[in-house]
């Protein structure tokens, strides 16, 4: 179980790391353009979940996100894994923000709110579930590729910019950068992608069948 929290704080440090820090070093090189930050954005965010995923599935499942464990993990490993991905993320964001010479924690001042915004977050994390299920029963060597590339495309078609995961959504809520959120826009944002993520889990399991090989804790999951 050590090994695993390590693998889960390490991973999800490092995506936040890589969303922080990526969007940081976008805003400062787009002179304003905010269409060129997200694209950067998106492209290092995939990136590294297609590294992350590949090397730290065999060792976690790599979930690297609790709406996944709640749904993938058994019950007696959620406050393990949970409480390493919150505190992983947490540290992902202040190596990012002293990586820029910026504080180590700043909280986020960016208004992420309203029903079109969690519609979004919903649909995030739902298809993101979606895909962590379908791929892991019916291509399960593909799921790094197939996670990237979801997250990559929901970058660009959901107004919340797709964050689908609750412990990056805390992380980055303790940025006051591209990436940030205003903490109190966090709770809604949370209940939106736990909604999502049981919607996508329960719409695979019903698309796949009873008698469909369905990956549980060691499929290759972000």
């Amino acid at each position: 179980m050590k090994r695993i929290c390590a693998a889960e704080a390490i991973g999800t440090g490092l995506i936040v790391a890589t969303v922080v820090g990526s969007g940081i070093m976008a805003a400062r090189l787009s002179n304003g353009n905010m269409g060129i930050a997200l694209l950067a954005n998106s492209i290092a965010t995939g990136a590294m979940l297609y590294l992350l995923i590949t090397l730290f599935a065999p060792i976690s499942g790599a979930h690297f996100n609790p709406a996944v464990t709640l749904l993938a993990a058994p019950r007696r490993e959620w406050p393990g894994r949970i409480a390493a991905q919150i505190g992983g993320g947490v540290i992902g964001t202040m190596v990012a923000q002293a990586m820029f010479g910026l504080p180590l924690l700043q909280p986020g001042a960016t208004a992420r709110t309203g029903g079109a915004i969690w519609l979004a977050e919903g649909l995030a994390t739902c298809g993101l579930l979606l895909t962590i299920r379908l791929g892991g029963a019916l291509r399960a060597t593909a799921v790094p590729a197939l996670v990237a590339g979801w997250i990559v495309a929901a970058y660009w078609f959901t107004s919340s910019t797709s964050f689908a995961n609750p412990a990056v959504t805390i992380a980055r809520a303790l940025t006051d950068s591209f990436a940030g959120i205003r903490p109190v826009d966090v709770p809604p944002f949370l209940a939106a992608q736990l909604a999502g993520a049981l919607l996508g889990h329960h719409l695979a399991g019903w698309l796949l069948g009873p008698s469909s090989p369905l990956q549980t804790q060691e499929s290759p999951i972000p």
